[in-house]
């Protein structure tokens, strides 16, 4: 084993609370058995919905399978309807959260100010932040990282150095969520490599990975190879027999 491989899954809203539990009950027993977990060489996190957190995490009981939130709100606690902060996640044992997701850009009208804050909220909780970047329209891959490159350094604007032990980088093409098929080979690895090279060189993160997200699924990881730290899976991963596969993919490359 020559690297460790990060492999997140966000269930989304696709499942329900009994539906989270039963796909965390196969995934808790495909990660006890799998070498890759079990070995090391792959580090698996799932991030399922609010309400099926605590039901998700006794389902994976022991199993060396991390939890985490798809979000959390940048206050400890007050007067904020409906939010939920990150020493509370903590509480019910997560250890990532996704910050910045498209989805919550574009749907949930969140701006740079928003991100920005809910990734210090994140690093104040010691969670780790699955920072998710991407461009909104398809276009050259030197545009397209450097419009990730602008949207890393908005969120960590305020970061010193250091500060944050663990940054999660999720590489997803706003254009690409949702859609039949991944950006292509040479495209990821292009912008990844750009991003990479900027984190090494600014980044306030002691540790840092960069995972590619955006209709991710089987057969793409050994595609990439080396070019990635990863894949940030959403509904390709649901079914649990797809994410052994790529738990094959990874440990292949790792």
């Amino acid at each position: 084993m020559n690297r460790r491989v990060t492999i997140g899954v966000s269930l989304k809203m696709y499942l329900t609370v009994d539906e989270s539990i039963a796909w965390a009950k196969d995934v808790a027993a495909l990660a006890r058995a799998h070498p890759a977990v079990v070995a090391g060489a792959v580090r698996l996190f799932v991030l399922p919905t609010l309400p099926a957190l605590h039901a998700v995490t006794e389902a994976l009981d022991d199993a060396p399978v991390a939890v985490g939130a798809q979000d959390l709100f940048w206050e400890e606690s007050g007067a904020y309807t409906g939010g939920v902060s990150g020493a509370d996640l903590v509480r019910l044992g997560c250890r990532f959260v996704a910050v910045g997701h498209a989805e919550r850009r574009t749907v949930f009208g969140e701006d740079d100010v928003t991100i920005r804050r809910k990734l210090a909220a994140a690093v104040h909780a010691g969670l780790v932040p699955v920072l998710c970047v991407g461009e909104r329209a398809e276009q050259e891959a030197e545009q397209a990282a450097q419009a990730c490159i602008e949207q890393i350094e908005s969120a960590l604007q305020g970061i010193e150095s250091g500060q944050v032990p663990d940054l999660v980088v999720a590489y997803e093409p706003e254009w690409a969520i949702g859609r039949g098929q991944p950006a292509g080979v040479a495209h990821i690895r292009a912008v990844v490599s750009a991003i990479r090279q900027h984190l090494t060189s600014h980044s306030r993160a002691a540790s840092s990975s960069v995972l590619y997200g955006g209709s991710a699924q089987p057969g793409l990881l050994s595609q990439l190879d080396d070019g990635v730290d990863g894949l940030f899976l959403g509904r390709f991963a649901h079914d649990p027999r797809a994410l052994e596969s790529i738990l094959e993919e990874a440990y292949a490359i790792a």
